[in-house]
Parts: structure tokens; sequence; C-alpha cells
């Protein structure tokens, strides 16, 4: 194997590559979305700087991606913080958990996502929708909402919502250890197409975890839940601060 075949590899191992290229596509890619009011100060505490808060309303969100180009099916937990850099709204993700391989070493190394092993699960029981997360063989995390109560009163913000620039906080050592990459990376999902979008009440109850500290943005109040089906494109990033210069 020479240089150029080694560059052309998309990532390792060389057998059996991780993942393929991108960009990667997403079909039925659906969404709960849990807003709350949590604490301003720990809101502060979380976001790297130069990202500075953007009210006191987080969310913790559950994805069910049953069909992602080079990924396969999983299902994911995202903890987001609404901000802005620049004078650009976006919203920064705090941690993630994933329960697939290939979209957690690809989400760690391209883009930088958050991402930890966990176990997600988003399902419709009834006349609720239902999402739990178990992280170390506990439950960490559940979230109900009302099945498909009311519509958006604005279907525009809805796309807007999702073409709101992503941020994370992208750490790789060097081989010494010394860190080799420390941006803020901004990822914008391409060809968003929201085939589903239902508002209403929800709750979410976070437990105390040392490895999955969601927790530690609590909930001081329930702001209403939000619950899409959409297909999308998830392109490759762009940096848009870099600690390292």
């Amino acid at each position: 194997m020479n240089k150029q075949d080694v560059l052309k590899l998309s990532s390792m191992p060389l057998q059996s590559p991780t993942y393929p290229v991108g960009p990667y596509k997403f079909f039925e890619r659906q969404y709960m979305i849990i807003n709350y009011r949590t604490d301003p100060a720990m809101i502060r505490q979380m976001l790297p700087e130069p990202l500075e808060p953007d009210g006191d309303v987080v969310s913790v969100q559950w994805l069910d991606l049953p069909d992602g180009e080079g990924f396969g099916a999983y299902s994911a937990v995202a903890q987001a913080i609404p901000c802005a850099l620049g004078g650009e709204r976006c919203t920064f993700l705090t941690q993630m958990y994933v329960d697939n391989c290939p979209p957690l070493a690809g989400g760690r190394e391209i883009w930088g996502y958050p991402m930890k092993y966990g176990i997600a699960k988003l399902d419709t029981v009834g006349d609720t929708l239902t999402g739990v997360l178990t992280y170390a063989g506990q439950t960490v995390a559940s979230g109900t909402m009302v099945y498909k109560h009311g519509s958006p009163t604005d279907p525009a913000a809805i796309e807007a919502l999702l073409k709101r620039t992503q941020v994370t906080l992208k750490l790789i050592p060097d081989i010494d250890g010394s860190p080799a990459i420390a941006q803020l990376v901004g990822i914008t999902f391409a060809d968003v197409v929201v085939n589903g979008a239902w508002t209403g009440r929800a709750r979410v109850e976070l437990i105390d975890s040392v490895n999955c500290p969601l927790a530690d943005l609590p909930v001081l109040e329930h702001t209403g839940g939000l619950h899409l089906v959409t297909d999308m494109t998830l392109p490759y990033g762009r940096v848009l601060h870099d600690y390292l210069t």
C-alpha cells in the first residue's frame, strides 16, 4: 500500500474502514426535543469561550436514526445549549450518547461531536412518545411527550431550527498527549425536509451520573416539547475558532 492508497482511506482500520467518505444522508430521522429552563450560571460554566449564552432554556433530545448512509441504524441522546458566536445564533452540543460504533467514531473524529457509548430508546407507547437513556447499566434520563397533539404555529421556524449551526468542541491529542486539534467546529445540515412536526406538553427526568452528567443542567421548569420526522444531509463542518492559533 503506497502513500496515495493510504490517503484515499476514509477511516481506520485500513482493511475495513469504520465509515465511508461523506457527506451522509439521513432518512426518516426522528426527534423528541424536550426544552426546559435551567441554571444560567451552569450554562455559562459549560459554554467554552468565545461562545455566549442565549437565554436559560436548554434541551435534551432523543433521536431515532433508522437509515443513515454509511452509519446504518442507531439511536442517540444529545444535550443542547442555545448560544451565540459573533452575533450568530447557534446551538452548542455539550453531551451526546449513541449505541453504534461507526457514527460514534465518525462523529468524534470528523466533526468533534461529544459522543460516548450509551443506549438510547425512542418509542411510542400507547398515547405517549417515550425516551430512555441507559448508561453503564443504569437509567440516567427519561422523557415523555404527548403524541401528536398540536402542530407548530410557524412551520418555517422548524426548518430554521434544523438549519441552525451546531457547534462542537473538537479535541484530539497529539502522539505525546499535547493538543493536536482544539477547535470550535460549526456544522450546518443541508437538504432539510420536514416530513412531520408536532408540539405539546413534555417532561424530562435527569438522574445524577458521574460519567453521564446530563443532570448538571438541572430541570427548573419544563417549557414544552417538539416531535419531528425529517430527511437531511450531514455535510462536513468548518472551523469557527482555533484555540491553538
